[in-house]
């Protein structure tokens, strides 16, 4: 007790290291202020070249101008507040961080439970030769941000802290580690085509519509006579040629961005903490980044192959990985590109192939019940369009069930499981077929679950949790007399499952605590 009788928080250092309190606080880089000094003025150059050049002086013009030049003001005032206010450290067992100007906050992160180190640079960061450093750990904060960001260091500093933080030699190899995939211009085709290509297409055309505006020029009125010249009509065909070009402009665009994003990829296995290994993933042509992810943690790995591309091999390839959600960074080790490829890199990261195992079918009463689920949702298009009179709804109906049954062939054609050797594979999806290759010892429970539907035509569906990844996979509508076998397979603890408990639904987990 304190003299005023106050308890006193009292911690030990450990005897090899330095205390908590002799380690000392750093600073983020100071060249971030002159990033931020050039930003302002990117930010004000379109303002001042349409008042001064072109003489805009509209309030419609003016006024969007002004909110840009506002924002790079407001965003260099930000990073300057920042700058001043922020601290970090990296002591034996943990990375610390203060900030905070009227509001402190002090956030620390066990080093044992780092999962990835993201070092990314925008073209001004690169410019001014700093980096953005993100640290994720499994956690998210209520604004779903990391775990925690540094702002920016310099480039030396975010790789002294990689190394730091995940075991990475000191010295670079006098070579670099084989690369287990690279960069390969045919990618561009898998990334150019899509629904998010005419969202780019409309994006493109609505900027530049109002950035030429700003400079006078009418971007509508100018396609309106070159309409006239060509002596085009607002008919069908003219319509469907302004998709195709919108489409052709999206793919343009896509095309680009995919080169920019993923510019000078490589993946790579280097040494890490404790013996063990990070996968690395580095990319970028005017923004860099660099990945690090703790291979001890991953669970297993799934391919994505979206139905309009499946004919072409195109497939997305993600890390099951424990700390790490399904929309980071981190769990993605390939861009989007040919099937054989992922199979490859799969193989190599797994050390296995349980990819390549043949697929048990599911019954044909997995296609009838998806059958008449799509048979319902015809009908619901029908009725929703019978109130509009005449011969609306056979419209609806002649146009929703070629779509629904041919979704129907597709979910049940893209159904299959296997057990491989310690693996469990499992592979569903309509729209996106999944394919999901898990390690059976990260199963930390198994649920058997049957719908009245599922009871009445003998299938059952398996979901099998476990802690990375989307927490859940299953294998879904097999035969009931299949599915105990593998809930067995993939629990072997799951003792209460019995072979003629396959016609009701159960639940168990493994009792052990998940890895």
């Amino acid at each position: 007790m304190s003299a005023a009788g106050a308890p006193r928080l009292v911690v030990d250092a450990p005897a090899d290291g330095p205390s908590t309190a002799e380690v000392p606080w750093r600073r983020l880089d100071p060249r971030l202020i002159w990033a931020d000094a050039l930003r302002v003025v990117l930010s004000m150059l379109p303002g001042a070249v349409a008042l001064f050049v072109f003489d805009q002086t509209q309030g419609m013009t003016v006024m969007p101008l002004l909110a840009l030049a506002g924002w790079g003001v407001w965003g260099a005032l930000t990073d300057a507040v920042r700058w001043v206010t922020t601290r970090y450290r990296v002591t034996e067992t943990h990375l610390e961080r203060r900030t905070g100007l009227l509001v402190r906050s002090h956030r620390a992160v066990a080093r044992e439970l780092i999962r990835t180190v993201d070092a990314d640079a925008r073209l001004l960061h690169r410019v001014a030769g700093v980096r953005r450093v993100t640290i994720g750990a499994g956690q998210t904060t209520t604004a779903l941000e990391a775990a925690l960001t540094l702002d920016a260091l310099s480039r030396d500093s975010a790789e002294e802290l990689r190394q730091e933080l995940t075991g990475a030699p000191r010295e670079r190899a006098a070579e670099e580690p084989p690369a287990l995939a690279a960069f390969d211009w045919r990618w561009v085709v898998h990334n150019a085509f899509g629904i998010w290509a005419m969202v780019m297409a409309a994006g493109l055309l609505w900027g530049a519509h109002f950035t030429l505006g700003v400079f006078g020029f009418d971007l509508v009125g100018w396609f309106g006579a070159l309409r006239d010249a060509l002596g085009l009509e607002a008919t069908a065909a003219a319509l469907v040629g302004g998709v195709v070009a919108m489409a052709l402009l999206g793919a343009v665009g896509m095309s680009i961005q995919f080169l920019t994003a993923q510019a000078f990829f490589r993946l790579t296995r280097e040494p890490g903490e404790e013996g063990g290994s990070v996968l690395v993933t580095r990319r970028g042509l005017f923004r860099t980044r660099e990945v690090a992810r703790d291979e001890s943690r991953t669970r297993g790995i799934s391919l994505s192959e979206p139905l309009l591309w499946r004919w072409l091999g195109t497939t997305d390839t993600s890390l099951i990985t424990t700390g790490a959600f399904w929309w980071s960074e981190g769990v993605t080790i390939l861009p989007r590109g040919p099937r054989r490829v992922a199979r490859r890199v799969a193989a190599a990261v797994l050390g296995d192939e349980p990819l390549t195992a043949p697929l048990v079918r599911h019954p044909a009463a997995a296609l009838r019940r998806r059958l008449a689920w799509a048979l319902w949702a015809t009908g619901g298009c029908g009725l929703a369009l019978a109130p509009l009179g005449g011969r609306a709804w056979l419209v609806g109906l002649a146009v929703a069930a070629p779509v629904t049954l041919g979704l129907a062939w597709a979910g049940y054609r893209s159904l299959g499981h296997a057990v491989s050797g310690p693996w469990l594979v499992l592979r569903s999806g309509a729209m996106n077929r999944e394919t999901s290759a898990l390690r059976r010892k990260a199963v930390s429970g198994v649920c058997v679950r049957q719908s009245p539907l599922q009871r009445r035509l003998g299938l059952a569906t398996v979901r099998v949790s476990t802690a990375a990844g989307n927490g859940s996979y299953a294998a879904r509508d097999l035969a009931v007399a299949r599915a105990v076998p593998l809930a067995v397979a993939a629990l072997p603890e799951a003792a209460p499952f019995r072979e003629g408990d396959g016609a009701a639904p159960a639940r168990i987990g493994s009792g052990r605590p998940a890895p």
